[in-house]
């Protein structure tokens, strides 16, 4: 029974539907406004918040197989808030914690409407692809300063949409690109020439905002899809498909990639950034060095040092998220995100060939957390709010699959002994 017909049992079947399509286009809503960040507190806060109590006042209950997600994710943050006792100056390290609390509950809200219905699921992932279009058209405009005012979505140079930062931006826009491949591949070739378009917008997107991270993870998630896609279908010729169909979408990118090197401040910047390693990573108390002085620095500090204090003592912030868990969650914080991340892959792993309804977004979804888990070696990823929401697909498409297998096994026991048993008739 879902969410909406247990709180009203004795609504009339149209009723119950429409308050469930009322519900699921609030949260597609909310999806689409996770593409736009410039500002914070974001619409996406401010909408979210009301809409996860509005859920939960309506009667969205957590099951069995969301529950772990919340006990390590509120474990992760009261090590958060531990961590403030270490800090002589609080300032703005409360409301730090506080918005990732908040961020972590948008990660089981997700889980939860999730294994409530199954069909959400390509709502949510539309609702993300046209958010990172759009915002992906934003920075692409704003880099060629194609209108008055179109720097505001650019940063050093860098394509950063709406977004703060192009290395949120970036990534941002992966997850979408792979829903599309999927669709590309496996789908409708009556519809590849749109999503192919809208590909390209994303991939030009990842291209211009100049973050390694984001290149990166496009390819590795590029890889892994087609891969895995390989190794699920057994049929040759669907095999085939795959096989020319991403052969032409290599070819197109590559191509689209040429004509925009073409361009002197596009091939000079992306000269200087293709680089493995900056010279800000390598120097005195750069990125690599601060790394192992504050994992040094943390192994004699259990409650951490606290949110944004790193940044205060060193040139620049942590720009890892194993040392952020660290400084700003302490060991208990570390533990419990560790613990989180391997339970999260584990479970996605165990499930990701069955053949389900829902199997196609938990692809997606598990390789996305597989490569953010690997870009959070450069990088802070505990803020960054479509994590969350990959997170939350996760356990939403493993809770799911456990309660397919309770029902089958109940339909199993229901059946009568006699048809179990072997009949005594020669």
């Amino acid at each position: 029974m879902s969410a909406v017909e247990a709180t009203y049992p004795r609504v009339a079947q149209p009723q119950r539907m429409a308050l469930r399509l009322i519900g699921s286009a609030f949260v597609a809503f909310g999806v689409f406004l996770s593409g736009f960040v410039i500002d914070e507190p974001a619409p996406y806060e401010l909408w979210m918040a009301g809409l996860i109590g509005l859920w939960f006042i309506l009667g969205l209950r957590i099951s069995r197989g969301v529950a772990p997600l919340l006990a390590l994710l509120l474990t992760f943050n009261i090590g958060g808030i531990l961590s403030l006792t270490q800090m002589k100056d609080l300032a703005t390290a409360p409301m730090y914690i506080a918005v990732s609390t908040f961020l972590a509950l948008t990660a089981v809200f997700y889980a939860a409407i999730i294994e409530d219905s199954h069909k959400r699921l390509p709502l949510i992932f539309n609702a993300w692809t046209f958010a990172a279009v759009a915002t992906s058209a934003l920075g692409v405009l704003g880099y060629f300063h194609a209108f008055p005012g179109a720097e505001i979505f650019t940063l050093y140079d860098r394509a950063k949409g709406a977004f703060q930062d192009p290395n949120v931006f970036g990534p941002f826009l992966v997850p979408p690109s792979l829903h599309l491949i999927h669709g590309i591949l496996a789908g409708d070739l009556k519809k590849s020439p749109l999503k192919a378009a809208a590909l390209l917008v994303l991939a030009l997107g990842i291209f211009l905002s100049f973050s390694r991270a984001a290149w990166g993870l496009f390819a590795l998630g590029v890889l892994l899809l087609i891969f895995i896609m390989l190794l699920k279908e057994r049929s040759g010729a669907f095999r085939l498909r795959v096989l020319v169909l991403s052969l032409a979408a290599i070819i197109m990118l590559v191509a689209s990639l040429l004509v925009a090197l073409q361009i002197p401040k596009v091939a000079e910047l992306f000269s200087a950034r293709a680089q493995l390693v900056q010279q800000y990573d390598g120097e005195h108390l750069g990125r690599f060095e601060r790394h192992r002085i504050g994992f040094t620095m943390m192994m004699e500090r259990p409650l951490g040092i606290g949110p944004l204090v790193f940044g205060t003592m060193f040139p620049e912030d942590e720009h890892n998220i194993w040392l952020k868990s660290l400084t700003t969650y302490g060991w208990i914080g570390f533990v419990s995100y560790v613990g989180m991340l391997v339970w999260t892959l584990a479970i996605g792993f165990r499930n990701l060939l069955l053949d389900r309804p829902w199997q196609p977004f938990l692809m997606v979804a598990w390789i996305s957390v597989l490569g953010h888990a690997a870009i959070g070696n450069v990088i802070d990823i505990d803020h960054w709010r479509h994590v969350y929401l990959l997170l939350g697909t996760v356990w939403g498409c493993a809770a799911l699959e456990a309660r397919h297998r309770r029902r089958r096994r109940q339909k199993g026991a229901a059946q009568p002994i006699s048809s179990h048993l072997p009949s005594d008739r020669q």
